[in-house]
């Protein structure tokens, strides 16, 4: 898989768990969900434009 994919399924992912978190599930867990997502799509977002090491 190229780095450039999984930064969209790692943010993709992290969409996910965000609106999982915020929309069915309340309380603290709900939060630590949503804080799992977000966390997960600022990654992926931030490893967009990370300039690769190996270039091939």
């Amino acid at each position: 898989m190229k780095g450039n994919t999984t930064s969209w399924v790692v943010a993709g992912l992290g969409i996910v768990a965000t609106a999982i978190g915020s929309r069915l599930v309340k309380g603290r867990f709900g939060a630590g969900v949503t804080g799992f997502g977000m966390a997960h799509l600022l990654l992926g977002a931030l490893d967009m434009f990370r300039p690769s090491i190996n270039k091939s």
